[in-house]
């Protein structure tokens, strides 16, 4: 299976990009703490899709598991970020993105 054909992988990839520029808002002193957070966990949702895929069918499960734990781990992370002021309003892909991960493990 190629990861890159997987739609829940391209729309990860378009919710990096807009994570990355959302922390362009964020204050200096956040730079080591939560958007160093934030960056990793968005990061880890395509990363685990695409590592996963390469693998037999109950590890990719696995792997798929794990990048809906970042995606949640973002949305909370997010969340923090909101309630701070540090941004105006969460990414509104985040829902998009849990529904199709649930799909594929599902589908696993």
């Amino acid at each position: 299976m190629n990861y890159k054909n997987l739609i829940v992988w391209q729309k990860s990839m378009d919710l990096v990009i807009e994570i990355y520029d959302l922390l362009n808002q964020f204050p200096k002193i956040e730079e080591y703490a939560l958007k160093d957070q934030i960056r990793r966990s968005a990061v880890s949702i395509p990363s685990n899709l695409a590592e996963g895929s390469s693998r037999e069918k109950k590890e990719f499960k696995h792997y798929v598991k794990i990048s809906l734990g970042s995606l949640y781990e973002l949305n909370t992370q997010l969340e923090i970020a909101y309630r701070l002021g540090y941004i105006k309003k969460l990414p509104e892909n985040i829902f998009q993105i849990e529904k199709m991960l649930k799909a594929l493990l599902k589908s696993l």
